[in-house]
Parts: C-alpha cells; structure tokens; sequence
C-alpha cells in the first residue's frame, strides 16, 4: 500500500471541496458542482410577426399563419473559459374558440449558439378572424429556461390572421377621367387622381403610370380616400394601374384607369419677332400686341436651321425694347417661357425678359451674366434663386428656356434643350406687373444687345421633349465633295456652287490595276482610292485645294470632315490636313504632328492680331490605310472636338469663336509666324461640311448623313 498515495488524494479532495465552498459563497458566480444559470428573458423588441411587423399588445394584421421570430441568449456568466453556450426558443401561441375554449400550440427550436434567432412556423389549424397570442422563452443546453417574454416588463404579442383580400379601388380624375367623351386637358398641366375602397381597412394604394415603377401611398386613415397628382409630358393614351392593400398585406385586382390626353396647351402669349422692318409693335400669335419703342429694328436675322424667318435688334439703349404693358401670365402659378438670342457681347448682365413686381423690381429675369474668370453664363432668376449654366459667346445663337414648376417648386434652366441648372424648394413670387422684353427693373436690368426671335410665354410646365424640340438645330450638310479627276484643276461640290480649286499642282491619284495586271514583277497591287476611283492627291511642298469662300459660320455651330491617307507613315514634319480662317491666322486647324505622336487641334480665340491660340491634342499615329477626321464646334454646349475614326481624341473648352472669312482650305495652314506652311503629304477625299454640331453617333458615319 503506498501510503503516500492516499495523502495526497486526500489533500486533493479537501482542497476542492474548500474552493466549492467559496464559489458558492461568492455572490454572481456559478459553482464548480456545476450550478447553471437560465438564460436571458427575450426581448420584445426582438419579437417579429412575418420579420416586418413588431411585437405589439395591439393586433397585427396577417395574410395568412405566419412566421414568428424571436432572438434568445443563454448568459455567459456560468461558463468556463473553454465552454460554448446554446439557446433555443419554445413557442407558445393561444386563442379562444368559437365554443369559449381556450387552444393553445407550441413549438421548441434546437439549440445553437448563442445569441441567435430562432424562427417558428406557425400551423396550418390557426383561425382566421381571431385575436391569437403568443410569447417565447429561452431554453439552454442544460433545460434551463428564461422568464416568458410577456412577464415584466415585456408584452404579451398578438396577430389576427386576415384571409379576405379588399375591394378594388376606383379611381375618379375631373382633369383626366376614363370616359368615350375625347381628349381631356393636355401635356404639361397636373391632374388630380382619387383613389377610394368600399372595403374599410385598406391602408395603402400601389399604382404606376403605363407600367412605370410603382408609387405608394396611404390614406389618413384606413379606409379612407388619399389623392395624388400626376402629369402627363406628352398627348396619347395613358392607362394608370392601382391596387387596394389591407392592413393585413393582402393586395386587391388591379384597377385600370384609361385617359386620352390632349396635346398641350399653346402659348398663352407669343411672340415671333418677325414682322416687317420699320414696324411698331410685335404682332402677337397669342396674347397682347408689344409695343416697339425706337430702339427696336425688326428684320434681323434668324438662326438657320430653324423655322424663323427674321428676328428684331436691340441696341441695348434705354429705348430698346418691347412690352404688351400687361402680365403674360400669373407668375406664382407654374410657367414657363422661351426665346432664341443672339448677343453681340458678353461682358455685362442683360436681360432677354422679365415681368415686372409690385416692389419696383422683376419678380423673375432671363438672360446673361459675365464670369470674372471665363465665359460668359446664361441665367434664370425667380425671386431669390439664381441659376446659372451654359456657355454664352458673342454672336453665336442660343435657344433658352426658363421654367417654374409650382407643383414640385423646382426651377430650371434649359439652353439649347438641355437643362442645364435646377433648384428644389423655391417659393413662389407673385408679378403683376407688365411683360418686358429685352429690359427689366432693378439690379439685373441691363438692356439687351444683340437678336432676339420667338419669345413665348406657357401657363403649364413644358417637357423635356418638348424643349428640345424647341431648341433644337439638328446638323445641317452645306457641302459635300465627292473628289474624282477632273481636267480643269476644279472639283464640283454636290450642288456645283462650292467648288474646291486646286493649287500649287495638286492632282489626283487613280490606282494603275492594269499596269500591275501587265507587268510580271507586279506583286502588289497599288492601293485603291480613299473613296470611289480617284483622290486629291498632294505633294506636301505647295500643293493644297480651296474653296472662293466660308463654307460655314464658324461662330456658330459647324462641323467639318473627311479622309486622309498619308504618304510617309513617319512624317518629318507637322501637316495640316484641314484650316479655315482669314489670311493671317486660322479660326480653326487640325494638323498632325511627328514629334510628339499626337493630333492636334488648334483654334484661336478671336481675329484680331496676336490673338491666343489653344492647343489640344491626343495620341495618334499615320498609317498606310485611312483616317476619318472630323472636327465638331457645338456652341450651344462652349467646347470644340476632334475625331479620328470615330474616337474624340482632343476636346476643349471653346467661347471666344469667330466668323472666320477666309476660305476652306485642304492640305495647309498658317506657320506660328503667320506664314503659310504645314503644306500635307498624302491623299484626302470625302470633305463634307456641317452646319450644327453632329452627334457623337452621327461622326461615326458622317460620310452618308445627306
């Protein structure tokens, strides 16, 4: 017998039983005997019914049995370094029954670690139509349990399972009803829509506008009316789809609610611009004549690619401008109002229009505003709120569109149909006061100096569309040379009013087939013509083609293209392959340059001697086959592009263009001192000239737009 042995479980017992004996007198802590604390009471506020709907002592309404979830914890406070703990949830659901008798159902998850959310599928026996309660508890690995959820302080959870779907809605609009009785109201104006329910708790109403996304809204309270706007943008047939849904979730059919929605209404004030030079008033295609003081002269010009035929100059003195001395419109309500401009400068505020306010000022101003560091901006100012956006140049033509939306107090700005500025919650001002064009009272009544044609003035809200139709000068072909040989050094444009003349021996290259056909050591066939049989063909020392004259405002929008195939793939020196200005300088000029791999873009800002050049460029390189170049000025938008096959290669910022008077030349530029130079080596074919800026889309096939 070791006797050693026993000493020692002996002393090992008593020291465990002595540590058991302080654990347990230790308040909080769980004894080594294994004593083992309930986990945590559920929270209510963990407590869903269909994982939307919180615990409440109230009932809520369901579909259909749902689904309850809870989240449950065991408490950490009985564990050893190394345990994990579990939790599970037990259930219990109860109603009373037709006959008084209390039913009642349970369920009991796993146990998984804790804490976690525990989910519960409720029966199929559940009632329909009845209060049910219910509760849960935790349940540890051990069978421990917490207090029930609903003992204090949390609440008893109750539901009421709703398998009644409510009535359809009806839908009534006095602007736009569903009736065989014509065309109601028009684009641009808000129509109030009423939808109702005979079934008493529908809480909310889904409805979309020819299958838009779906808008939801809730009545005051259930069961009641609730009242929506809506406007449509464009006349046509329009169907609006809504449906009733309950307390519970359940959704009613859908009720479809046809409208025929008339064009918008016209102008309630119009004024063209055009009349006879030497008139004294503006005749009006809606509302009040104007009156023309001495500094109006009617016959100006209009902008091309419109339907104007002539506008009026204002000389921008105190006699310049036109009124019919009364409001256009209710200025608090929505509106909107529109004219084409063309200022001669740019430097200080003027003002295209404006209606007078009962303080001595103009409750709104549209027009202009200089920048202290670039162009010149367009404006819209109503009230307090100023916008701004856009590039004003002097003499280039802009479309503009100023409108207030009083139902959505939103203010926009839209310069050649686009918006360009908007601003939310601005409030409306009121004035009584007279119509004004070209002049408005207080700090922005700067006269106006320069062009303006068909000023109009709308009492609805004018679409997107709409505006853009408006503003809109979509790319014009004025030129299109389709190059093959001639004999008299003359290549005919399409129409035979532009010719292209050629200078310093430029000729023409017409691939030798036959010769190659005949000769045995002919391997290679020789490259055929950028474009049908022959090409311009130059020889880079002083051979270029011409045109008598502009082919194309160059202070307006235009756009300008053609192929080019160079002869050298290395050149050794810069070429231009396309200029047009005056005989000192280029207004623009498109070259390639060796040196630094790129093309590049040059346009200079403004006439006059010594005026800045702008330089823009992107990588590129010659090849043996074609390129398509092509350089795009869109005013309306203040910036200038090039493009080689298709790809913008160089943009900038563009304001300070100018009508250049010199003819359109093909094969040379000016030199940095004004010479002329940069003479191209290679062939070119395919010149066509816009007037308008093409789109991105219409580059890539600008050889066929007609």
């Amino acid at each position: 017998m070791n006797t050693h042995s026993g000493r020692h479980a002996r002393t090992t017992a008593a020291i465990t039983g002595l540590v058991a004996v302080l654990f347990a007198a230790t308040p909080g802590i769980a004894t080594a005997a294994g004593e083992n604390l309930p986990p945590l009471q559920p929270s209510t506020d963990t407590l869903t019914v269909d994982s939307t709907k919180s615990c409440s002592d109230e009932p809520v309404y369901v579909p259909r049995e749902p689904e309850l979830r809870a989240t449950v914890e065991d408490t950490t406070e009985d564990n050893e370094e190394w345990e994990t703990n579990g939790a599970g949830a037990e259930f219990e659901a109860w109603w009373t029954d037709a006959d008084g008798v209390q039913q009642r159902r349970t369920y009991t998850s796993g146990i998984v670690r804790s804490p976690n959310t525990q989910l519960w599928r409720t029966p199929s026996d559940l009632p329909a139509d009845a209060v049910v309660s219910w509760h849960v508890r935790a349940v540890d690995d051990e069978g421990a349990t917490s207090a029930w959820s609903d003992e204090t302080p949390g609440t008893t959870c109750r539901f009421v399972i709703d398998t009644v779907s409510p009535e359809p809605a009806t839908v009534v609009s006095e602007q736009y009803p569903d009736d065989d009785s014509g065309w109601h109201d028009g684009a641009g104006v808000y129509g109030s829509f009423t939808f109702d329910s005979p079934s008493e708790d529908v809480v909310e109403y889904v409805y979309s506008v020819l299958g838009s996304a779906t808008t939801r809204v809730r009545p005051e309270k259930p069961g009641g009316p609730v009242t929506v706007r809506w406007m449509p943008e464009d006349s046509g047939v329009y169907y609006l789809q809504v449906r009733a849904v309950d307390r519970a979730g359940r959704s009613s059919s859908q009720t479809t609610h046809y409208m025929r929605v008339a064009a918008g209404r016209t102008p309630v004030a119009h004024w063209t611009l055009a009349d006879p030079a030497g008139a004294d008033n503006a005749a009006a295609e809606a509302g009040p004549v104007a009156r023309a003081e001495n500094g109006v002269r009617f016959g100006a010009p209009a902008p091309s690619r419109t339907d104007l035929t002539s506008t009026v100059t204002l000389d921008g003195r105190g006699n310049s401008y036109l009124t019919p001395d009364v409001p256009a419109t209710d200025t608090a309500r929505t509106f909107a109002l529109s004219a084409w401009v063309r200022p001669t400068a740019t430097g200080t505020p003027m003002t295209v229009a404006s209606q007078d306010a009962a303080d001595g000022t103009s409750a709104f101003t549209l027009g202009l505003r200089p920048t202290a560091d670039g162009p010149a901006t367009w404006a819209f100012r109503y009230g307090a709120t100023t916008l701004t956006g856009g590039s004003a140049s002097a003499g280039g033509w802009a479309h503009l569109t100023g409108l207030f939306d009083t139902e959505a107090n939103t203010l926009r700005l839209y310069v050649n149909g686009k918006e360009v500025a908007s601003q939310t919650g601005v409030a409306p001002v009121a004035a009584p006061g007279a119509f004004q064009i070209g002049r408005a009272r207080g700090d922005s009544g700067a006269r106006w100096r320069g062009e303006i044609g068909d000023v109009r003035v709308w009492d609805r809200v004018v679409s997107r569309e709409e505006i853009e139709r408006l503003g809109s000068r979509p790319a014009e072909l004025v030129a299109a040379w389709d190059i093959e040989r001639t004999d008299d050094g003359v290549i005919p444009d399409r129409d035979g009013d532009k010719p292209l003349t050629l200078h310093g021996g430029a000729g023409f290259y017409t691939p030798d087939y036959e010769a190659c056909l005949e000769d045995p050591e002919c391997f290679e066939f020789p490259a055929d013509a950028l474009d049908g049989n022959d090409h311009l063909a130059l020889d880079g020392t002083d051979d270029y083609a011409a045109t008598s004259g502009p082919v194309v405002d160059t202070a307006d929008s235009f756009s300008v293209g053609l192929r080019v195939r160079f002869a050298d793939t290395a050149p050794d020196r810069p070429m231009t392959v396309l200029s047009q200005g005056d005989a000192d300088s280029d207004a623009f000029k498109v070259r390639y340059d060796p040196v630094a791999s790129e093309w590049q873009l040059v346009v200079t800002r403004g006439s006059e001697p010594g005026a800045a050049e702008t330089v823009v460029a992107g990588p590129g390189a010659p090849t043996s086959y074609s390129d398509e170049v092509v350089v795009v000025f869109d005013d309306s938008e203040g910036h200038i592009t090039l493009y080689v096959k298709g790809e913008a290669v160089a943009t900038t910022e563009f304001s300070a263009s100018w009508s250049a008077p010199g003819p359109l030349r093909i094969g040379r530029g000016h030199t940095p001192d004004g010479a002329w130079g940069e003479y191209f080596h290679g062939g070119a074919d395919t010149v066509r000239v816009f007037s308008g800026a093409l789109t991105r889309s219409q580059v890539n096939s600008f050889a066929y737009l007609y």
